[in-house]
């Protein structure tokens, strides 16, 4: 179901820029920023309605290490990862991605392949 959800979420955008574009024109996110994180600058969460269901997605913004710009990666993650995230986040903005976020890579297109 889950690839399913992807795939059917892809035909309506073809790049993983162009999918998370489509997200950032069409829903409204929330974005938690981690200016002290080495990695991870900021992640935006989306809810979607996508061929009637409810589908959730987090973009994350890894650091770049030689400029002030930040990577973008389309994660499609479960309905409770943007409250898990924000509860967790502040102490360590990597550790909260690695354990919410990451394990939903295996299943997302658009996500970095960080094994």
């Amino acid at each position: 179901m889950l690839i399913t959800t992807v795939l059917s979420f892809s035909s309506h955008a073809q790049s993983c820029e162009e999918q998370i574009e489509y997200l950032e024109d069409n829903y409204y996110g929330s974005t938690y920023t981690s200016p002290t994180s080495t990695a991870i600058s900021e992640v935006t969460f989306y809810e979607a309605t996508i061929d009637y269901r409810t589908v959730y997605f987090a973009v994350v913004c890894f650091k770049s290490k030689y400029s002030y710009g930040c990577s973008e990666y389309l994660y499609q993650v479960g309905s409770n990862t943007k409250f898990n995230y924000s509860m967790n986040y502040i102490d360590s903005a990597g550790n909260a991605f690695r354990k919410y976020i990451e394990p939903y890579g295996d299943n997302s297109p658009c996500a970095p392949d960080l094994d």
